[in-house]
């Protein structure tokens, strides 16, 4: 499969956790990976490492998502180095717990900033720059529907993602570019599991009927079908949670 033929995607947070699952498992369906990543440079370099030992390509480059102009460097890259984009993964994401009435707004501002203004400025340079067949896929969260105390503050960013990708979608009307948005349920990453202690994480586990915590890979594969034969699924939000709501 040569440059021209092969699909391209960048995915934001694609170091670690979902996103890392995210980015190996779009490598093994044959797509090149643009891997964008916040600050830890060990694990970018692992993650590479990673997709190319399975046979993949990636290469990892340092963004804000929230800079326009990193944004526009990444886009770049992605094009210069594998010919174009065609499907953009927004998991790049921070969270802060707090009851909203010792909320720091310091915390509010920082959850904002990466998971609400990053979805927007990456996407719209996804709307501007993703090739015809292609697809946009935001991450937002279950918390948006199980209405936990102390996640008022995430859920809010969540939630507007929610809201602004089925809008994007039709946006781009007659260009063949879905756009989605991904909701996990509780998923054993560091995300959800730094600091709570392990009665909270067996009780979260037991909520859905499932009875335990999502996998990444599982993310990963409703992500994989969206990024690429699922043409018929657009503007939606599609809970990832084993039934937990």
């Amino acid at each position: 499969m040569t440059d021209t033929q092969r699909r391209v995607a960048i995915v934001t947070g694609g170091s670690r956790g979902i996103g890392r699952a995210v980015s190996e498992r779009l490598a093994a369906d044959g797509q090149a990976v643009v891997i964008a990543y916040a600050g830890n440079d060990v694990e970018a370099k692992a993650t590479v490492e990673a997709v190319e030992a399975a046979g993949g390509n990636a290469v990892a480059v340092q963004a804000d998502v929230a800079d326009e102009t990193a944004v526009r460097s990444l886009f770049d890259l992605a094009e210069q180095r594998f010919g174009g984009v065609d499907v953009v993964v927004n998991a790049a994401g921070i969270m802060v717990l707090s009851p909203l009435a010792d909320a720091g707004l310091d915390d509010l501002d920082r959850m904002f900033r990466t998971n609400l203004r990053g979805t927007f400025v990456i996407g719209r340079e996804a709307a501007r720059r993703v090739r015809s067949g292609g697809a946009i896929i935001n991450f937002s969260t279950s918390v948006t529907r199980l209405n936990l105390p102390t996640y008022s503050g995430y859920a809010a960013t969540k939630a507007a993602v929610e809201a602004l990708s089925p809008i994007l979608a039709k946006e781009l009307r007659g260009r063949d570019i879905t756009v989605n948005a991904v909701a996990p349920g509780p998923t054993a990453t560091s995300l959800f599991l730094d600091g709570k202690d392990q009665e909270t994480i067996d009780r979260m586990a037991k909520m859905n009927p499932m009875e335990r915590l999502g996998r990444p890979e599982d993310i990963a594969e409703v992500v994989s079908s969206l990024a690429g034969p699922a043409r018929w699924i657009n503007g939606q939000t599609i809970f990832v949670n084993g039934g937990v709501a």
